[in-house]
């Protein structure tokens, strides 16, 4: 689901509500995730999952066309952990299509 899907369900959802006002808020959260996780900050909202920002240190890899070996720096990253209803939720919508 895109970003613009997700303001068209809600606004679909709750009609009462202005689609710039959903889009508004919308941007608002996603915008305060990224400025927590930019700060090193963890973000969890209960019943969904967390945001947590992960370190990987520097390593080896490989240049994929001509295969010889490339220094990878240090670098962080954003990193989501589903929490325990979201993933028992899924679980139960999986089963029953299957």
């Amino acid at each position: 689901m895109t970003k613009s899907e997700l303001i068209a369900e809600l606004s679909a959802v709750h009609p009462h509500l202005n689609a710039r006002d959903i889009e508004l808020i919308v941007q608002t959260i996603l915008s305060e995730i990224s400025s927590a996780l930019s700060r090193g900050d963890r973000v969890e909202i209960r019943g969904f999952g967390a945001f947590v920002v992960k370190k990987r240190e520097a390593r080896q890899g490989r240049n994929p066309r001509t295969g010889s070996s490339v220094a990878v720096g240090e670098k962080t990253i954003p990193f989501f952990k589903a929490g325990k209803e979201l993933r028992e939720r899924v679980n139960r919508l999986h089963t029953r299509k299957t």
